[in-house]
């Protein structure tokens, strides 16, 4: 179809105008239809970037619908995938005029596991989860979908649910004695039969990874692919075409085991004493590590404190595996166990040699648990065979793929050739609704007055917002600094990132209608705010990465080997995409209006400034503050 025949649907007097009242026509919006359409008709790569307010979700939706193609839509976030499910696809439904088998599917871990469901609540469980476990069995005979975000006061966080939902590690498989109601086998049929699906980034990277290690596959094949938020997939494809094993999978699996043996094989006392042996040498593991979090690069000093925990968490998991192993004839899931430990023993074993010359290794530490990660340093090999050429029609879109006018940054990451490039400018009047303010006389980031004087130079466009305002950190030492100190500078209400769920935080921000709002990472993006509620959005520093981090010190390195720049190719880059993710969150309609303000003195001090300013919308710039006062002068007249 062409831009004209897009009018029928997407044009102010289409069909969506006259069963959405609130619709307006866009031409941007049109034209990115037909570049669907064209894709998912005549195959190949495109990459569109989608500017805020474009409508993107309704320009692919439909052409997806229209194609008579089996067509996957994956997502980046929760909120967006209820959005297409419970909103878009029911009102595109009824435009196109037929009906559709749609479905979603998400990953193992949000559907109730009967069987698991059935022992716990036989052998019980910890007092402060019998609660929760209750309300679980209730709701357990009245679910049809077993999806576990239909139960209400449970938190999602809740203990209770890793007991009562499977992994990939525990699934008795069809072995298991409630195999034929099995809430992710019937989920997986439906997905089987639909014309449409829709699942999340991780589930489908999931996917793509088991292929990858020859272990079969989660999703089905599909002709056509839509990846919305697809500005994730790099980082995506790194973390799940590697490796990770956890002090979180070790302890499961020492749990499940002795569950098990409780189960089958009661009597076995050096079974139960080894699964203890296992979580006091994880625990042991995690404690030599020391205190705090961090991310840093993973290498066993020889005798070290942590070399001499991590060999003896191998020799208590092969305690584990070898009793586990003369007992598996006793039943099932003792097997299955026994299965699973051999997996985890060879991630132990892998890390403890850590010679991939090809991986940079690395650990993530929490405050009670370890993580530690394999990541490949090239993904576009993995991208072109997994993703790339088994799918004849793929769409990348974003509403940030871009640096300066260029996709060239994202093409060469993923491998890309040939790729279909186009870019829906959005439709919002950024000269007229918005003002960026770079304030001048800040210190430069790295002085360490420059949080304190940053906040300084807010509170009075905070003040002249009456409110209204995210401040969105690049650290979360700058946010604690903030929190401590803007409650005392203002007299409108503060939100703090942690003190409770960002959905929860968000509905707070919107009813007050005055907040201050302070978010670091996790706020940067997926975040929309319609309205006056959000008048400001300052920012603290460019989001550069940390040059410590070992993913990025380990490209860094490879990059200069090969005769690159790394700041160049790497930093700006990905600064630049986290920056305009940042400022999406201001103007998110066109009737929104509002200020951003950047501290960083360094888009004016430093050359490459004019690449991000040279990235950001057509907003007018001003250095001084009576600018900012003018604007919400005017606007209030």
């Amino acid at each position: 179809m062409t831009i004209t025949d897009w009018s029928e649907n997407l044009g102010q007097n289409g069909a969506l105008a006259q069963r959405l009242p609130q619709f307006r026509a866009r031409a941007q919006q049109q034209a990115m239809a037909a570049q669907v359409a064209q894709t998912l008709q005549q195959g190949g790569v495109a990459l569109i970037e989608a500017g805020t307010g474009t409508g993107k979700t309704f320009a692919y939706l439909l052409p997806a619908m229209l194609s008579g193609r089996k067509v996957l839509v994956s997502t980046g976030s929760k909120a967006l995938q209820d959005q297409i499910l419970e909103k878009d696809i029911p009102l595109l439904t009824d435009v196109v005029g037929k009906p559709m088998r749609v479905s979603r599917l998400k990953g193992r871990s949000n559907y109730l596991c009967l069987h698991r469901l059935q022992r716990f609540s036989n052998e019980g469980v910890a007092p402060l989860l019998a609660a929760p476990l209750a309300k679980i069995v209730d709701w357990a005979g009245r679910t049809r979908e077993g999806d576990i975000a239909e139960v209400s006061g449970v938190p999602e966080d809740s203990a209770v649910w890793p007991l009562v939902t499977s992994t990939r590690d525990n699934c008795l498989g069809s072995e298991c004695p409630d195999y034929q109601r099995c809430h992710v086998v019937e989920a997986r049929r439906k997905a089987h039969e639909a014309d449409l699906l829709v699942v999340n980034h991780h589930l489908l990277f999931s996917d793509l990874a088991l292929k990858a290690n020859g272990m079969g596959d989660l999703l089905p094949r599909v002709e056509a692919m839509v990846l919305d938020e697809a500005h994730q997939v790099f980082d995506l494809a790194g973390r799940y075409f590697g490796r990770q094993l956890s002090s979180h999978q070790l302890w499961d699996w020492a749990r499940d085991s002795r569950a098990e043996a409780l189960g089958e094989a009661a009597d076995d006392a050096p079974l139960l004493l080894a699964a203890a042996g296992l979580e006091t040498a994880t625990s042991a593991w995690r404690t030599a590590l020391g205190a705090g979090e961090d991310r840093t690069q993973w290498a066993l000093t020889p005798g070290s404190p942590q070399e001499v925990a991590f060999i003896h968490l191998r020799q208590a998991g092969l305690t584990l595996l070898q009793a586990l192993q003369q007992a598996s004839a006793r039943g099932k899931g003792l097997e299955q166990c026994a299965e699973r430990g051999a997996a985890l023993l060879a991630s132990v074993e892998f890390f403890l040699l850590h010679n991939a010359p090809e991986m940079v290794f690395w650990q993530e530490k929490r405050t009670r648990t370890v993580q530690l990660h394999a990541t490949p340093l090239d993904v576009a090999g993995p991208l072109q065979k997994y993703l790339l050429e088994p799918i004849e029609a793929l769409v990348l879109t974003s509403a940030t793929l871009r640096v300066g006018d260029s996709f060239t940054v994202i093409e060469r990451a993923l491998g890309l050739s040939g790729a279909q490039t186009f870019n829906a400018a959005s439709p919002f009047d950024y000269a007229r609704q918005s003002l960026l303010y770079l304030p001048s006389g800040l210190p430069e980031p790295s002085h360490p007055g420059y949080t304190s004087a940053c906040l300084q130079a807010a509170i009075p466009v905070i003040e002249a917002s009456a409110g209204r305002t995210f401040i969105l950190f690049t650290s979360h030492r700058a946010l604690q600094e903030a929190a401590s100190f803007l409650p005392r500078q203002l007299g409108f209400p503060v939100l703090v990132q942690g003190s409770m769920s960002r959905s929860r935080l968000l509905d707070r921000f919107r009813s007050l209608g005055n907040a201050v709002l302070l978010g670091a990472a996790s706020f940067w993006e997926g975040v929309d705010v319609q309205g006056e509620a959000l008048s400001s959005v300052i920012i603290d520093k460019l989001p550069f990465a940390n040059p410590s981090d070992p993913i990025l010190r380990a490209r860094t390195e490879q990059c200069q080997a090969a005769g690159g720049d790394p700041f160049r190719e790497l930093q700006i880059p990905q600064a630049v995409i986290a920056l305009r993710q940042g400022v999406g969150r201001l103007i998110r309609s066109e009737t929104d209006r509002g200020v951003l303000m950047l501290c960083d003195p360094r888009l004016r001090s430093k050359a490459y400034g004019k690449i991000f300013l040279e990235s950001l919308p057509p907003m007018r710039r001003v250095s001084d503050l009576e600018a900012v006062q003018q604007f919400w002068k005017e606007s209030l007249s």
